[in-house]
């Protein structure tokens, strides 16, 4: 029988233990939420390509795990893009192939201490890296980076509100690393124990350092969820009859999902009259989301728009942050055969200018962001800085009901509050609608998929400023620097190597005669 190490020798054989080994680190995500796997998850992936026999090799293992990974974090887009989701998958998944070369160089062999050390480093970083570059909305946006996974445990979320996501991302890899040292390099465990206890040692630090978040009064808010309801006249009737109920309960705000108004309120007066006398009846103003083509411009837009008791009361905002696909098509002309083999989107919607804080009456300020745009920190650190008391995303996921990206989405929402010190609500059309308090601790219970129905809660309000939204994207610019300085060294190393190998001797020319040839008379 051929051993597991001559099994491997077949490329095709590495490649596919390679993607699932890829596939492991999406059960830490939701629904399976297995967040403590998330700190081995990568052990499999780095032991496959640390034995890669070649740099080449080891690229493909990157390549190859990244595309299990990206497929199996994004399955749910199968019935919509069909085979293009593989497309995109072995595009985003060549981003890992520089990962791959990272873990075999630092890892291959029986590496030195220091060596370790500086793997400690790098790897997370390089990885990183990858976060970052996906991270670019026209790549799909920052959707599963691996420090997302940790969104319900609190020591975790203490750690985001000091370097965000990014933060909590360095360390689940810097954790995987030292672990797969242990478990497959046994000459090397005594420097992968002292890495993992100076990696608990400083997060233990930072963890006790980090300031908690100060509740000073509350907010009561409403979402609205209608759940699955064919068409926008349907949708918006039973809206109505949910908000209706919530009259006489002494609301702040109701929130409705995103695309919750089919209709723009520039052609369809009557609605906003309908949306406006609900405002009356409940005594508070309400947060719809209209997704239609303006009246007043060109183009189809997504806009979070704020409903008062005399009608629109002229805030609103326009979604910046599109998704790929499904509500354009990036660089249509090369892309655009996707709609022809999937459901991607057969116009192009408009994208907002800026962000916006809306004020909602007696001092209070929400900060709104529509679908994914809840996924990239900045944009809900921005909302924070610009004065929001409250963060809100509007949301609508029926297209994948059935699916994980429901909670997902919703868990989201608990690691931007925990980064910004904000209360998050995360209302959707469909579920899963939730609400996370300044910390990231839930509030209140979840609407899940299954139902339709509205929702009172207690938001606790907060007005501290975290370090993370102090000092932003602090850990990306430490993981930059950390890449720039291992390439210094190792192109220092590189020309130090070449001044000093010794020369090759310089044979005699030959003549025709095969003499050597005399110089001089």
């Amino acid at each position: 029988m051929k051993s597991f190490g001559q099994w491997l020798t077949s490329p095709w054989r590495r490649s596919a233990l390679a993607a699932l080994a890829g596939v492991l680190p999406v059960l830490a995500f939701p629904a399976p939420s297995l967040w403590w796997f998330a700190y081995v998850a990568l052990v499999p992936w780095i032991a496959l390509i640390r034995s890669a026999p070649t740099g080449k090799r080891a690229l493909y293992d990157g390549w190859s795990g990244g595309f299990g990974f990206m497929v199996a974090m994004h399955h749910w887009l199968l019935p919509n893009l069909h085979v293009f989701t593989f497309v995109l998958a072995g595009l985003l998944g060549a981003l890992w192939a520089p990962w791959g070369w990272l873990v075999r160089h630092f890892l291959a062999g029986v590496p030195s201490a220091g060596r370790i050390a500086a793997a400690l480093a790098v790897l997370p970083a390089g990885w990183l890296m990858v976060e970052l570059v996906r991270s670019w909305q026209g790549l799909g946006g920052p959707w599963g980076m691996i420090g997302s996974s940790q969104w319900q445990v609190e020591p975790a979320l203490r750690l985001a509100s000091v370097g965000g996501v990014w933060l909590l991302s360095f360390l689940v890899v810097a954790v995987n690393v030292a672990v797969a040292v242990l478990v497959v390099i046994r000459a090397s465990r005594v420097p992968a124990v002292a890495g993992l206890v100076a990696t608990a040692t400083a997060t233990s630090a930072v963890w006790m350092w980090s300031p908690r978040p100060d509740t000073d009064g509350r907010m009561r808010i409403a979402v609205v969820q209608p759940g699955v309801v064919a068409g926008p006249d349907n949708r918006f009737t039973r809206e109505e009859q949910l908000t209706r109920e919530l009259a006489g309960q002494d609301l702040d705000l109701i929130v409705w999902g995103e695309s919750s108004v089919g209709y723009d309120l520039g052609r369809r007066p009557d609605l906003e009259r309908r949306i406006a006398a609900l405002s009356r009846e409940t005594g508070t103003d309400i947060l719809v989301n209209v997704d239609a083509r303006r009246s007043d411009r060109p183009g189809i837009y997504k806009s979070s728009v704020l409903i008062g008791p005399n009608g629109y009361t002229g805030t609103r905002y326009d979604k910046m942050r599109l998704v790929p696909f499904g509500e354009y098509v990036p660089f249509r002309s090369v892309l655009g055969w996707a709609t022809s083999v999937g459901e991607a989107a057969g116009e192009d919607r408009r994208r907002g200018t800026g962000q916006v804080v809306m004020d909602v009456g007696q001092g209070l300020r929400v900060g709104p962001m529509v679908c994914f745009e809840s996924a990239f920190p900045d944009m809900s650190r921005n909302l924070a800085d610009d004065g929001a008391d409250v963060l809100i995303a509007q949301s609508a996921t029926s297209t994948f009901q059935q699916s994980w990206a429901p909670e997902q989405h919703a868990s989201l929402a608990a690691l931007r509050a925990a980064e910004t010190g904000r209360p998050m609500v995360h209302a959707t059309l469909t579920g899963v609608s939730a609400v996370h308090g300044p910390d990231g601790e839930r509030v209140g219970q979840w609407l899940g998929t299954s139902e339709s129905a509205s929702q009172v809660y207690d938001v606790p309000l907060s007005h501290g400023v975290t370090p993370y939204v102090r000092f932003g994207d602090w850990v990306v610019r430490a993981a930059l620097l950390i890449m720039a300085a291992w390439c210094a060294v190792e192109g220092l190393r590189t020309l130090r190597f070449r001044r000093h190998a010794p020369r090759p001797p310089v044979q005699p020319a030959r003549t025709v005669r095969g003499w050597p040839a005399r110089h001089g008379h």
